[in-house]
């Protein structure tokens, strides 16, 4: 991690970007509201400028920008996901223990009974109706190596804010290239804003070692007691060192694989190896989406 945050990107090789001089017109400004009307206009693009931002040589710029992506890929994983509530089901559970929405039927007698007694009703006496998440484990394995900038670095980060925001303490995080990278252990509690930030300080390094990054992904599953474990590859999974993945990838429990959209073969020789799914993403803004299908087979 320390490595790759010392490697950054100077103002010249970010004026690639089309609207790079709206978004920060002068060395150390950053204009939130021009990056805004760019992240409505076009949210893949602006993700990825952000995503090579935070990596930018002007120290003050690069600072900004990691404020801002923490708020913003947050954000957009938390919409993603919102969309796909047939990932959970509707249960009843008393308010002392959930938040949502009180459900006036199944309360009717203990709001009856307080009213006699001229009180409120307790809060474990009323029953809410509230959205429970499956009893599921996620492990998130994101590929570093190569062209790890842009798009491919902003669409990790919302795939990881997205696992993190859906599983909370029962989710791992991992970054590979020819090692594997721990950023958040299953069962430990990560601020999701903190695991964007680590994984923004990554870039493209190194050779893809696949079957490293399965087994380091089943060490960690193996920490969790839920009833699905299920590791998320995200990679083109075109293996460069360590050979085939596909012994690795076998032993787990379940796998489901997210690729670059225009770099799927490898990925599918995989999933069809192992019986697993995958799902191409187009960009950053449809990561959450794409997590949200791979987790419904």
């Amino acid at each position: 991690m320390a490595e790759a945050g010392r490697r950054t990107t100077s103002r010249r090789d970010l004026s690639r970007h089309d609207r790079f001089d709206d978004v920060s017109p002068e060395v150390g400004q950053l204009d939130e509201e021009a990056f805004d009307e760019f992240l409505d206009e076009d949210p893949d693009e602006a993700l990825a400028l952000l995503a090579d931002l935070t990596g930018a040589t002007d120290e003050r710029l690069r600072e900004l920008a990691r404020r801002l992506a923490g708020r913003i890929i947050v954000d957009v994983a938390k919409t993603g996901v919102a969309r796909h509530r047939g990932t959970g089901r509707l249960v009843n559970q008393r308010s002392a223990h959930i938040d949502g929405d009180v459900d006036l039927d199944a309360s009717l007698d203990a709001i009856v009974d307080a009213r006699s007694q001229r009180r409120p009703p307790h809060a474990e006496e009323l029953v809410v109706r509230a959205w429970a998440r499956p009893d599921t484990a996620l492990c998130l394995v994101v590929d570093r190596s190569g062209s790890m900038n842009g798009a491919r670095l902003a669409a990790a980060a919302v795939t990881a804010a997205a696992v993190a925001h859906r599983h909370g303490l029962d989710c791992s995080v991992i970054a590979f290239g020819d090692e594997a990278v721990v950023i958040k252990s299953q069962g430990e509690h990560r601020p999701t804003e903190d695991i964007v930030s680590d994984l923004l300080r990554l870039r493209g390094h190194g050779t893809t070692d696949v079957g490293l990054a399965v087994r380091t992904a089943g060490l960690q599953l193996q920490r969790s007691q839920a009833g699905r474990r299920v590791t998320i590859l995200l990679s083109d999974c075109r293996p460069t060192t360590g050979g085939s993945p596909v012994a690795d990838a076998g032993h787990l429990d379940e796998l489901a694989i997210i690729a670059p959209a225009d770099d799927t073969a490898d990925a599918e020789a995989l999933a069809e190896a192992v019986g697993a799914r995958w799902v191409g993403i187009d960009g950053p803004s449809s990561a959450p989406d794409a997590l949200a299908l791979v987790l419904l087979g």
